[in-house]
């Protein structure tokens, strides 16, 4: 794989059992680029290793007055460095490749399987943690697979380079033989201590981010009740004690280093005490001792490579724990195996919520977050808790389409017959034009949708903004979140971009939850028009709305508990007219149109301007 190649067209399937194994993993689908690394990186060390070789023949050319061995020892050496340069321009070359290349797999994984999750990620992984595994840890784990090739060719070259000093001179080669492997192993005792607080610190750096993350999401809530300056010291606190752990991770990696210094140091000192007193003697020449000195010496560079394989794995096992901990999850317990699209009534059985194909129902819940909960489940996006191990309970009811289940579904089909627009939509930045340009039945074009949506004002107030005085409204860009817009314009540019979409069954949270009642009628009627004889589900308590749908179901504790039309329920549920009304006066009239009270929460609301 060449970088100009990426994206892959399939980043495979990882080993998720745990963080080595798919460390394990992501070598193996590089087996390539890592051959190609390996056996640069090898010729790369053996032109270093040689150059002691050329080295000692020059200085034994010397004393014995040689000529023709000094320009062959110089000949040597002018080769090994051409050898040397282009090897080592190809073994950075092919390892940066492994690296990049190792990153953007992962990075395709991570978002193949937020894909897969939608919402339900976040409420399994915090939203720190999913921005540190696909920023930070990418580039760490990319890390250890480049550095891997690279430290198994330092590795054969110190095994080569002490069995040939061993046959070379083996007075000083055995000396170098048995102190190899003890230098190479020597920092072992000390890794695990360094790994645990490489833990630590990417612990806290987790945490550091989650705190971030969470503080600038809610960043203008904070600053309406004066709680910035509380969540920032929260951060300085954090960031301390990220710092603190780094420094405490640092110093033992430093401790690494130095005895990675220390104890060549000392082999070195105890070859030229040696060689000298055997040279002394007559016993090796002088030639001799500076080849055998001068291949210690080039033997400390890939030495160096094992602190950093270690130091890599330190680092990026930690890592691809917690890209493990995303991409292990699963968006429900069953194998999806039905391709075919289906149609039909939507069904929940957990609650037994009922959306007849073609009819427009709206659904009641007295509390928001069950609403939003419910709508997700609807999209097939979450589930109930799965039962606890062990436990006897079976598996927990998937929602039907059409008596299909629709965690039975692949995710791409599941999407194409349901979709969920939540309770707080994103824009992303762009022209408006750009931002309809979504995945269509075709069926609706994007005025349609616009003006059903009740968009008008939104295109008017884009082309006044726009420098442009000619410029299309389609045409004007939008900030990022769109937030340039007041609430109600995101709100029903959102709702615009859902009904343009037209899938065979709609989900709404709330979708005229921030604007005034009467853009709010025109935006119920338009829903109703454009999805006539299309399933639409609303979650909403705005009498406006639930009084243009076909049926309203009212849910209370996880179980719909009344369905009817809003009017019917109106004179016999009590407890609907409390979640819609406000009121429980139990003598209210059953025939009587519904009132708007000023308690009706935020659909009596003004647009907000951002």
């Amino acid at each position: 794989m060449h970088i100009r190649d990426l994206p892959y067209p399939d980043p495979g399937d990882p080993d998720v059992r745990s963080g080595p194994r798919f460390l394990l993993w992501l070598g193996r689908n590089q087996i390539r680029g890592q051959l190609k690394s390996l056996l640069w990186g090898l010729l790369h060390q053996c032109a270093i290793a040689g150059y002691p070789l050329a080295v000692g023949l020059a200085v034994q050319a010397v004393v014995d007055r040689s000529g023709s061995r000094l320009a062959l020892a110089g000949a040597l050496t002018a080769l090994l460095g051409v050898v040397t340069a282009l090897s080592d321009a190809m073994v950075h070359r092919a390892a940066v490749t492994n690296w990049i290349t190792a990153a953007a797999r992962v990075q395709q994984l991570l978002a193949r399987k937020t894909a897969e999750l939608g919402s339900l990620l976040t409420r399994r992984v915090a939203a720190g943690e999913v921005v540190a595994v696909s920023t930070g840890d990418v580039e760490k784990i990319g890390w250890f697979v480049e550095a891997l090739s690279r430290f198994l060719a330092a590795a054969t070259v110190l095994v080569v380079i002490s069995v040939g000093l061993l046959v070379y001179l083996p007075p000083l080669g055995v000396l170098v033989a048995i102190a190899m492997p003890f230098l190479a192993l020597s920092v072992l005792p000390l890794l695990p201590r360094a790994t645990r607080r490489a833990d630590v610190q990417r612990a806290k750096g987790g945490k550091a981010t989650e705190l971030a993350s969470d503080t600038v999401a809610g960043l203008r809530v904070l600053r309406g009740i004066g709680g910035e300056e509380l969540f920032l010291d929260r951060y300085r606190r954090a960031s301390q004690e990220v710092r603190k752990a780094a420094v405490h991770s640092a110093r033992m990696w430093s401790l690494i280093s130095a005895v990675q210094v220390l104890l060549p140091g000392a082999l070195l000192l105890a070859l030229v005490i040696h060689g000298a007193a055997l040279a002394r003697d007559g016993v090796i020449e002088v030639g001799q001792l500076v080849t055998v000195y001068s291949a210690v010496t080039l033997m400390l560079f890939p030495l160096r490579n094992v602190e950093e394989i270690a130091q890599a794995y330190s680092f990026s096992r930690p890592s691809a724990e917690r890209a493990v901990r995303v991409l292990s999850l699963r968006r429900t317990a069953r194998t999806a195996t039905v391709t075919a699209v289906p149609s039909g009534d939507l069904y929940d059985p957990a609650t037994g919520l009922l959306a007849p194909q073609g009819l427009f129902t709206a659904v009641v819940c007295g509390d928001p977050d069950e609403a939003g909960r419910l709508a997700e489940r609807l999209g097939g996006h979450t589930q109930p808790e799965e039962p606890k191990a062990g436990a006897d309970a079976p598996a927990p009811p998937s929602v039907l389409l059409g008596g299909v289940p629709l965690d039975e579904l692949e995710p791409a089909a599941a999407r194409t017959v349901v979709l969920v627009q939540d309770k707080d939509p994103v824009l992303l930045s762009g022209t408006l034009r750009e931002l309809l340009d979504v995945p269509s039945s075709g069926r609706v074009d994007a005025g349609a949708a616009l003006s059903a949506a009740q968009c008008d004002d939104v295109l008017a107030a884009l082309a006044q903004a726009s420098p442009d005085p000619d410029c299309e409204p389609l045409d004007t860009r939008i900030t990022e979140r769109g937030r340039s817009l007041s609430g109600g314009q995101r709100q029903r540019l959102a709702l615009a971009r859902s009904l343009l979409t037209d899938p065979d069954t709609l989900v709404l949270d709330e979708p005229t939850s921030a604007v005034d009642s009467h853009t709010e009628a025109r935006v119920a009627a338009g829903i109703k028009e454009l999805r006539a004889h299309r399933t639409t589900v609303a979650f909403s308590s705005s009498p406006l709305l639930l009084d243009l749908a076909d049926r309203v179901a009212l849910v209370d504790g996880d179980t719909v508990v009344a369905v009817g039309t809003h009017r019917e329920l109106l004179g016999t549920e009590e407890r609907y007219r409390a979640v819609v009304t406000r009121d429980t006066d139990d003598e209210m009239a059953p025939t009587a149109a519904p009132e708007r009270h000023e308690g009706i929460g935020t659909n009596q609301e003004v647009e907000e301007r951002a």
